[in-house]
């Protein structure tokens, strides 16, 4: 028994060491096949109303400077539609969704994980393994208010590597966990999953069906013209 579990021991840390490696060496996204085919649907072309809050096209996100050369959101097609519905919804409150981050390239997470202490990295993803948003379908958002235009409280900013980010933390006040809540509510009814250290995060259920891109905005834009509405 003593043996088999140094043996155990002794596998994991040896995984451990290579995905590690692999990350620091890797200059292009894990392949995957058999995947369908991307469908990247640009936000604000289903609903102009959706608002935009592209933190990494502004030197205001945790780098300390522009990641993205322009201020867009892309998500596949099946978890677009479903921000749109989530948006349609928080309508009737006098509110509405406001994008951080959708699709991200690949080489952006490579970038996080570079730059982020080892620490924080449970608030990135691996690029040994790719990220959701790598996928397009993982997005950051919160609720905005229709009229001031401006994001509603909530228990942390975005981007807020503390545990006031976690989707469970039960500090702040009142409203700014009610806020909080009826996000999570409405998100997870159109089949998202909450990241378990970022309020702000969701995964769409898909995610699995499409591989790992590092193409450009520019590029996915150009990807969908086109193709019609599924």
């Amino acid at each position: 028994m003593m043996k088999r579990r140094i043996c155990s021991k002794f596998t994991v840390s040896v995984f451990c060491f290579t995905l590690i490696a692999y990350a620091f060496g890797q200059t292009a996204p894990p392949k995957e096949e058999n995947k369908r085919e991307a469908d990247l649907v640009e936000l604000t072309k289903l609903d102009k109303s959706i608002k935009l809050d592209i933190r990494y096209a502004t030197a205001d996100n945790f780098v300390g400077r522009a990641v993205y050369p322009e201020a867009r959101a892309f998500l596949q097609r099946p978890a677009a539609e479903a921000i749109v519905r989530v948006h349609k919804l928080l309508k009737k409150q006098g509110l509405g969704v406001v994008i951080y981050d959708g699709y991200r390239p690949w080489s952006i997470t490579k970038l996080f994980w570079d730059v982020v202490p080892e620490d924080k990295r449970n608030f990135v993803a691996n690029p040994a393994t790719g990220s959701k948003h790598n996928r397009g379908c993982a997005v950051d958002l919160s609720i905005y208010n229709r009229i001031t235009g401006k994001a509603v409280a909530m228990p942390s900013g975005y981007d807020e590597f503390t545990e006031r980010a976690s989707p469970d933390y039960i500090g702040g006040t009142d409203e700014e966990r009610a806020n909080r809540d009826l996000l999570r509510d409405l998100m997870e009814a159109e089949g998202f999953t909450v990241n378990q250290s970022e309020w702000w995060h969701f995964d769409h259920k898909d995610w699995r069906e499409y591989a790992i891109y590092d193409i450009s905005f520019s590029e996915a834009g150009k990807r969908n013209k086109g193709k019609s509405k599924k």
